[in-house]
């Protein structure tokens, strides 16, 4: 699926859905954009947990999703240059983040032991880009002939896809019954609600720098190539942070694994700011992309820890799809509003920023709160 998306990334790189006029193409996105919210904000709370109590419902869903983009690819040849390519476009959108909930559903289930969970996760990013990255290359010198000749190779990789999604396994159940009190308690804990706050925030700031940057460079010199390149550096920014995370994941609380990816986004979109230009839209967007892979990372440590007794799958399941929502909300902001470049960069800085305040506050009104009470039972007998 990964090297299917790169290639069509690469497909749509001359095409009209990025040729067309900023203004012209804004209320198309936020059309579109609006629309993907859809399967997420309404199908997914009462469709997911059906489809998490079938056997094999979210390898079905996986294996729908491979072929539905199998058939997108395929619509799209002879619509390159056509306005038929927006919502094309966008059901490929919709189909990778489902995509992207299934896989969060399905890792737990094929992992031996749970302790390897944080591990697996990493290794497959680590391995999401890699192959991104390579399909990507070729992808590029047959660009160079045809751009449906590129979509015919996303229509082989996709059904590779769907060859592949079969192998997984049929009679998995994420769930069998629903949420019980235990689970319910663990996963609304302080600390898991501070880690899915922070990691909701960091893929909210991917989103908005990824459509920022889509719009923005296209008002400038080799806007188009400046737009791959910084869409090539993220990934391997993400790559180089999956690798890297777990080694730092030893040394560090998970805590503080979150604040100084959240500082480090803030304090780098105020310097990006500083640099200014299209060096700094691509060097913030390859920082975005690699600590909001770090934050990933210690927030699946976090989940795996404080709530021992829930169905991690299905967990996973549900907060990807909140994540995704977040991608695709604050996408919408420089869509609506025709942010000055540095601008923008000023406003991941900011939030960046806010979030780590408000993470580390929230931190301490905890222990403070758990001081408390502490203090209060111990007080008890002599009062008695």
């Amino acid at each position: 699926m990964v090297a299917g998306e790169a290639v069509m990334t690469v497909a749509l790189a001359d095409s009209l859905f990025l040729s067309i006029s900023p203004d012209a193409a804004r209320g198309k996105v936020i059309l579109f954009l609006a629309l993907s919210l859809a399967p997420f904000a309404v199908v997914a709370p009462f469709i997911g947990p059906l489809v998490d109590r079938m056997k094999g419902g979210r390898r079905l869903v996986v294996i729908l999703a491979a072929a539905l983009r199998a058939l997108v690819s395929f619509l799209m040849i002879g619509r390159i240059d056509s306005l038929t390519l927006f919502p094309l476009a966008f059901a490929a959108l919709v189909l990778s983040k489902t995509y992207a909930v299934s896989k969060s559903a399905l890792v737990p289930t094929v992992v031996p032991a749970e302790r390897e969970l944080v591990d697996a996760n990493s290794k497959l990013g680590l391995l999401s880009g890699v192959v991104g990255f390579a399909a990507a290359v070729p992808a590029a010198l047959v660009q160079l002939v045809s751009p449906n000749a590129t979509l015919g190779i996303s229509i082989f990789v996709f059904i590779a896809a769907v060859l592949s999604a079969w192998q997984l396994p049929r009679d998995v159940r994420i769930a069998t019954s629903p949420r019980s009190r235990i689970e319910i308690e663990e996963l609304r804990s302080r600390r898991v609600r501070r880690a899915v706050a922070a990691m909701r925030l960091m893929r909210g700031l991917v989103g908005l720098m990824f459509f920022h940057l889509a719009f923005w460079l296209r008002d400038q010199k080799a806007g188009t190539v400046w737009f791959g390149f910084a869409v090539s550096l993220a990934s391997i920014a993400t790559m180089a942070a999956n690798a890297a995370a777990p080694i730092v994941r030893r040394r560090l609380r998970e805590e503080t694994m979150i604040i100084v990816a959240l500082g480090a986004v803030g304090v780098g979109g105020f310097v990006c700011t500083w640099v200014g230009g299209v060096t700094g839209g691509v060097i913030l967007a390859a920082t975005v992309n690699a600590f909001a892979a770090t934050c990933k990372l210690a927030y699946e440590a976090v989940v795996q820890s404080d709530a021992p007794d829930a169905n991690r799958a299905r967990a996973f399941a549900s907060f990807e799809t909140q994540f995704q929502l977040a991608w695709v909300g604050a996408g919408l902001v420089p869509v609506v509003l025709r942010l000055p470049g540095e601008f923008g960069f000023f406003v991941v800085g900011l939030v960046g920023c806010v979030g780590t305040l408000l993470f580390v506050l929230r931190m301490r009104a905890a222990r403070q709160f758990r001081g408390g009470r502490a203090t209060g039972r111990a007080r008890r007998p002599r009062r008695a």
